[in-house]
């Protein structure tokens, strides 16, 4: 990264030392009330005028237009933006004019961060703006925020789109695009809503150790570390599955847990390396009840965000209305490519999967296979909510064999748009099976998978004191997020997304 200067930043800290010889401090540091916010004040005035006669309000200036001894200028705050007028005979009412024909014509810059009191009204041409009877620099800004364009129809547009740079400057992205805040005060409001459903329920949200001495609860690779005191190597979760059903054996019926989950593999617009998760584990259900609780769970996030169940999602308008549409993963595979799978072996999958022209490779077993038919004929295509159920055993090895169909598990997921949004099974809790299936994992990775299970002893010990019968949960919240704000990519619903380190 280069600090050479630009020559606006060299102007704006010539503008700084100026500001300090008149005595001005850039950075003052003292409180300034706020008692309004620009939205207030554009949604409120005209109900009530006497309610502004006296307001104090900070924020961003945006644009400013010196006339004379009487001035224009914008002022963004956290919830929009509003005009300010400024007269320098009042805010200057002694002889010395210097704070605005110095201060406010020469060295304030856009972008400076000011504070300012005075009273709202209505100028000749309608607009609702601050009269400014006092004003404060509150912080200076050294570096010129991207130039707005204005294209031959009178439209602005903002020069600050390229994704790269607003992914890597995120605070400027935020400060010059006002909808990219409203993305993430609605991912808020999605979690939120999340949080207060499950606390309604009456389960317990928990915390667990985000560094484990095994990674488990995933097929993933993890990231690996080393602690130095213990000299042990640790990984950085890849979910938090094994330790919230150790909490059910400990005795609680419901808890949950927004996690942070890290997983060390590909990247795209779709999976980020660091991510969010909310796993749920309820005692004395199964997946059939865990089904229910998911649609009436995203349906009242669709309703706190929208006011309605119908989600535009690029050009798809999905509804989240109950019932969803429900398929069996072999029905899905069946409905979307003409073949039924339910009966082939692991040789037979591999010929399917390459007449379908699937890429598949020799470390693929029988799981594998199913899950890389399913991934490229038939999630693309699953645009409104729909739940895939009942899949292969060896696809799952957490999740328990389905109580009437052999070779299955009761397991499902929620497909939306085209992608998985959440996973779920009746919880495995034979711990003889269990320890069965850690052992195929293991198999597994002796042959190259290196998304395979790890045994974990602690586990097996947890549930041989007996787990009882459990459903359980994991809902990607950054996936949810891109569907319900509209996004087409992880990173718009991510502060600070993984990026390539910079030139």
């Amino acid at each position: 990264m280069s600090h050479e200067l630009s020559e606006q930043e060299i102007i704006r800290r010539q503008s700084l030392q100026k500001l300090i010889d008149l005595n001005v401090n850039p950075y003052p540091a003292e409180f300034f009330e706020v008692n309004v916010s620009s939205k207030e004040i554009l949604e409120n005035y005209e109900k009530d005028k006497l309610n502004y006669k006296n307001i104090s309000i900070a924020g961003r200036l945006m644009s400013q237009r010196v006339m004379g001894k009487a001035s224009f200028a914008v002022l963004q705050d956290t919830t929009g933006r509003i005009q300010l007028y400024v007269n320098r005979d009042e805010i200057c009412p002694t002889e010395d004019k210097t704070l605005y024909n110095e201060v406010f014509k020469k060295l304030l810059d856009i972008g400076d961060i000011i504070g300012v009191k005075g009273y709202v009204f209505t100028t000749q041409t309608g607009e609702i703006s601050i009269h400014v009877k006092e004003l404060k620099l509150l912080t200076k800004s050294l570096k010129p925020l991207p130039v707005v364009k204005v294209d031959s129809e009178g439209k602005t547009h903002d020069a600050f789109t390229d994704p790269e740079q607003r992914y890597r400057q995120r605070y400027v992205d935020l400060i010059v695009n006002s909808h990219v805040r409203e993305v993430f005060r609605m991912r808020s409001k999605l979690v939120n809503t999340m949080r207060q459903f499950l606390n309604t329920k009456g389960y317990l949200e928990v915390e667990t150790p985000i560094l484990q001495p095994l990674y488990g609860g995933a097929a993933a690779r993890p990231f690996k570390t080393h602690h130095n005191t213990l000299d042990t190597t640790l990984y950085l979760r890849i979910a938090n599955e094994l330790y919230l059903k150790r909490l059910i054996v400990g005795g609680y019926d419901g808890v949950f847990e927004f996690a942070k989950d890290f997983r060390n593999e590909g990247m795209s617009r779709f999976h980020n390396p660091e991510f969010t998760q909310m796993e749920l584990y309820v005692a004395y259900t199964d997946y059939y009840w865990m089904m229910e609780l998911v649609e009436e769970m995203v349906e009242t996030i669709a309703l706190a965000l929208h006011g309605k169940t119908e989600v535009q999602v690029g050009k798809n308008l999905i509804n989240f209305q109950r019932p969803w549409k429900r398929f069996t993963m072999y029905e899905a595979i069946q409905h979307y490519t003409g073949v039924d799978i339910s009966n082939m072996n692991e040789d037979e999958l591999r010929e399917t999967a390459q007449k379908l022209k699937v890429p598949v490779d020799k470390t693929m077993g029988r799981g594998k296979l199913i899950d890389e038919i399913f991934g490229e004929h038939c999630e693309p295509n699953l645009i409104q909510p729909t739940f895939i159920t009942d899949y292969p055993v060896e696809m799952s090895p957490l999740a328990k064999k389905h109580r009437n169909k052999p070779g299955l598990v009761e397991r499902f997921e929620a497909i939306c748009n085209g992608k998985e949004i959440c996973n779920a099974f009746s919880e495995l809790n034979d711990p003889i099976d269990q320890r069965k299936r850690f052992e195929e994992q293991l198999e597994l990775g002796k042959r190259g998978d290196e998304e395979a299970m790890v045994l974990d002893e602690d586990f097996l010990r947890a549930i041989e004191y007996g787990m009882p019968p459990t459903s359980g949960l994991g809902i990607g919240i950054d996936r949810l997020s891109m569907i319900m704000t509209n996004q087409p990519s992880i990173q718009d619903v991510l502060f600070f997304p993984q990026m390539k380190p910079e030139k």
